[in-house]
């Protein structure tokens, strides 16, 4: 990143109409576009003069591709209403990340999800799960590609090496709580946070706490998974 002119090295860019004046991000929030998964429409909407007035920093697309719309020193309207730990109005104070994907969807048939602009997804085709969480409330939705996560990872790690005053990553529904609901309940906020910041991963350290050692090579285990996907951890 060249700090000098607040954009980063080889990504492409295009300016935002809505940009607000220097900031000092000491967060990163990310959210989802809720949106079409055509490559470069949501960039579009969001450095355009739209009627909501939106504008973010980055956009991540399906496949990873990556647009900078306004420069990080710079405030971009992402966050509305918020508050992050008793601090309100975080546009003034973050970096906002927008990933590509349909938010939350409902279910036309055993077959098909439909988002809200109309547009119908397969469900077995594209992964689509049904998903009912306290902050998100029940929904069906899309995970995220494997090259997309990986895109995340890569520009946090960026921004979190090049911008000192950064210290936190948190999403939508954390700072406007009951408001929104993005990023969805399948995006890896817990692996993404422990990769770019170092800290401990909770989920390893409680699935470590509640391990039983099983030596028995000659023998098969058996394991009760809540509903109907299971988490295996790297050990």
């Amino acid at each position: 990143m060249h700090i000098e002119d607040h954009k980063v090295e080889g990504m492409a860019f295009k300016p935002a109409h809505f940009t607000g004046g220097v900031i000092n991000p000491e967060i990163v929030i990310l959210h989802d576009t809720a949106g079409r998964l055509s490559p470069g429409n949501s960039a579009a909407y969001l450095a355009s003069q739209n009627t909501a007035k939106a504008s973010v920093h980055f956009v991540v697309e399906i496949d990873g591709h990556i647009t900078q719309l306004v420069p990080v020193n710079r405030r971009a309207n992402h966050a509305g209403r918020s508050n992050f730990n008793g601090r309100e109005s975080c546009n003034e104070f973050a970096i906002g990340i927008e990933i590509v994907n349909p938010g939350r969807m409902i279910r036309l048939s055993d077959t098909q999800a439909q988002a809200w602009w109309g547009e119908q997804f397969a469900i077995n085709l594209m992964g689509i799960r049904e998903v009912n969480t306290r902050e998100h409330g029940h929904g069906l939705w899309m995970p995220y590609p494997k090259a997309q996560i990986e895109a995340v990872i890569e520009l946090l790690s960026c921004l979190f090496r090049d911008v000192p005053s950064l210290h936190d990553i948190t999403t939508h529904w954390y700072v406007s709580p009951g408001r929104k609901v993005d990023v969805n309940p399948l995006f890896p906020l817990d692996q993404v946070r422990t990769m770019v910041l170092g800290h401990d991963d909770p989920a390893e350290a409680e699935a470590s706490d509640a391990s039983v050692p099983f030596e028995d090579g000659e023998s098969m285990a058996t394991i009760a998974a809540p509903g109907d996907m299971l988490n295996l951890r790297r050990w």
